[in-house]
């Protein structure tokens, strides 16, 4: 007979209900020590509004839970950090103007960051395979290096419950691999993880059990290693995944050329450009794998308009140079683009879903009339998004951070293609997203393709760019290779390619 204390965390009927929509319906599962749990389940399923219960943000409405066997209720994170839980979010809790060490501090008792908290970063960040440098501003790095801060900053808090929210999102294979060892390592010491992924096979390869949610409550649980992705996906959505098919289009004229693009880097740490040519067809999609911290950041941000070029023919798009001009130029021009900040860079997380409309689609789809906004045409195009991307939500009234981030990703790229743009451009366009949704994701960038546009997707991926990229270049340290056919080429040559060991024949230009 088993009790409360033969498990680490005991969760027993956990509701929390907003205006309109009940988060968690009744939640009840239980993690083991030294277990690796999954939690799975679609966008807004409820799992990130249940592990902030776990976490101390939230409280919730009913329910009771046990940790270590004692009655468990945190009233805010530091206490639960107290108790032994730690977290990395989905949405980084960072301070772009203050360096690592200074957010880590920020984010441990005042009692670990005293003495040589610098030192202690280097060695737990160098021993974890996530090496940081502690004097870096965190507004210099990459999404993917912003990940090992949460990680690295958790970790030195030496955690009994780990709640880790999407963590490989925007880390390399080499880099997850790593990660996984050490959860491995944790878990054989008697730490707990409680795993959230959308990337199925990281799942079956690392969860020991998992807890399925839909629509708030639990709809089942399983052993993953004796499910397929397949089947671990159809649990998450209550139905029958649909397969993703690339098919070869005729290509058009070229939409988008880049030419001997050099620029120097973005901030103190950032990573210049250096001589980068590019051709895009209509109806064609290239595929940018690296990674993070290559560039990425950088070329997104000169081909978005945000950071011009010294010569206008560095960048030509329809035939009309456009390396001087402003992002609203080049989307009347035909331009699109999804950055992959989506808080505070492709929105504003406390303006509304139709105020979000705004920001990119005012200029193509005319939401702008003699200096007014047109707010019932903004509404209209943000119930369109919704509709048609599946986007959950209680209304396009609400502010954007109210979603799910995988939702929040939806609505995003949903305002994106549905300006109709010549040129679509797009950075990470499925991180954090489920299966399902990632599916249908990838149908609407082919339907865009299959439909003449010229599509540029920068992803660490490479997975996703096997699935829906003709072409494959790299970048590496500013650098882009030579954009080769999906068939002639293969993920190890690519894994390569990241890692800077370039074949003589597929030279950096």
């Amino acid at each position: 007979m088993t009790s409360q204390k033969d498990y680490l965390l005991d969760l027993d009927h956990i509701t929390k209900a907003f205006p309109g929509v009940v988060a968690n319906d009744s939640v009840s599962f239980r993690i083991g020590h030294g277990e690796i749990h999954a939690l799975l389940g679609e966008n807004g399923a409820g799992k990130s509004t249940l592990v902030k219960m776990i976490y101390g943000v939230m409280k919730p409405d009913q329910g009771v839970m046990h940790l270590h066997g004692e009655s468990y209720a945190p009233s805010r994170p530091a206490e639960a950090r107290a108790h032994g839980v730690g977290m990395v979010f989905q949405h980084f809790s960072l301070f772009d103007a203050l360096t690592v060490c200074e957010n880590i501090a920020l984010g441990i008792s005042p009692e670990l960051a005293k003495g040589d908290l610098r030192s202690r970063i280097i060695e737990v960040s160098e021993f974890y395979g996530l090496k940081l440098d502690p004097d870096h501003s965190v507004g210099d790095l990459s999404v993917g290096i912003k990940q090992r801060v949460e990680i690295v900053r958790c970790l030195l808090q030496n955690p009994k419950l780990i709640i880790m929210d999407e963590p490989t999102s925007v880390l390399t294979p080499g880099e997850v691999e790593t990660l996984f060892k050490v959860l491995r390592q944790l878990t054989e010491e008697g730490c707990s993880i409680l795993y959230i992924s959308h990337k199925l096979d990281e799942i079956k390869a690392l969860c020991h059990h998992a807890t399925v949610l839909r629509g708030g409550k639990v709809v089942g649980t399983c052993i993953p290693q004796e499910e397929t992705a397949k089947s671990l996906a159809e649990m998450m959505i209550g139905n029958t995944l649909i397969s993703t098919k690339r098919e070869k289009n005729k290509y058009g004229p070229v939409r988008l050329e880049i030419n001997d693009l050099s620029v120097p880097g973005r901030g103190e740490h950032g990573t210049p450009l250096k001589n980068i040519s590019l051709s895009l067809r209509a109806g064609e999609i290239i595929g940018i794998a690296g990674v993070a911290g290559n560039g990425q950041r950088n070329l997104m941000s000169t081909l978005i308009g945000e950071t011009p070029t010294d010569k206008r023919e560095n960048i030509i798009l329809e035939n009309i140079a456009i390396g001087h001009k402003s992002p609203d130029k080049r989307r009347a021009i035909g331009m699109c683009c999804v950055p992959e900040e989506r808080l505070g860079h492709a929105a504003v997380s406390d303006m509304t879903l139709i105020e979000n409309i705004f920001l990119s689609a005012r200029v193509r789809r005319n939401l702008i009339h003699r200096g007014f906004l047109m707010t019932s045409s903004a509404a209209k195009m943000a119930n369109e998004v919704v509709e048609t991307f599946k986007v959950k939500t209680v209304g396009t009234d609400k502010i954007a951070r109210s979603l799910s981030g995988g939702n929040l990703q939806k609505f995003i790229m949903g305002r994106e293609i549905m300006q109709a743009p010549d040129v679509f451009v797009a950075s990470q366009p499925t991180w954090g997203v489920d299966a399902g949704a990632a599916s249908e994701i990838h149908e609407a960038i082919l339907d865009l393709a299959r439909n003449g546009t010229a599509v540029l997707i920068i992803s660490q991926d490479l997975d996703e760019l096997f699935t829906i990229a003709d072409r494959i270049a790299v970048i590496s340290e500013g650098r882009l290779s030579k954009a080769t056919d999906i068939e002639a080429i293969t993920i190890e040559q690519i894994g390569l390619e990241m890692g800077g060991k370039v074949e003589a024949e597929r030279a950096y230009a």
